[in-house]
């Protein structure tokens, strides 16, 4: 997914269990959508968390962080539990919704098949930005946040 392309809807269980469905999540403002590896290893608490710290800038700009990840409804309730996420995050445990934005790799052990991606969704379904880094864990915030903060501007 590039920016300008536009996002299928789709529906996954969030941290509780409960479904939740792009198009209503997009209802209140942009969704930055974050895909990362594996709930709770150093990299993603780190970028997980620095989405948190982030959160009211991101409200103030009418936009909200969801994480997404391969791992269990479980994995995610424990670890937005442990850290207070206060955002929804997603179990794509079949991975379907990573194909469809590019961020899922077959090739890698250890469970490490989503790669570190984010991208800023329009209200409109479109993407308004995308970032990938798999090392420059607070990037994806800083960098989501400058996009919401452009496209809010118009």
């Amino acid at each position: 997914m590039n920016p300008g392309d536009q996002v299928g809807d789709f529906e996954l269980k969030d941290e509780t269990g409960t479904p939740r469905r792009l198009s209503d999540l997009l209802a209140n403002g942009p969704v930055v959508l974050f895909f990362y590896p594996i709930a709770s290893s150093g990299g993603c608490t780190q970028e997980a968390c620095h989405f948190r710290d982030l959160a009211a800038d991101f409200a103030a700009a009418g936009a909200q962080p969801v994480g997404i990840s391969g791992d269990s409804v479980l994995k995610q309730s424990v670890f937005a539990t442990s850290h207070s996420l206060g955002y929804p995050l997603l179990s794509d445990e079949g991975h379907e919704v990573a194909k469809e934005f590019g961020a899922w790799r077959w090739w890698l052990p250890g469970g490490l098949h989503t790669r570190r991606q984010t991208f800023v969704i329009g209200q409109d379904r479109r993407i308004v930005a995308a970032f990938a880094s798999e090392s420059k864990f607070d990037a994806h915030a800083d960098e989501a946040l400058a996009a919401v903060k452009r496209h809010a501007t118009g």
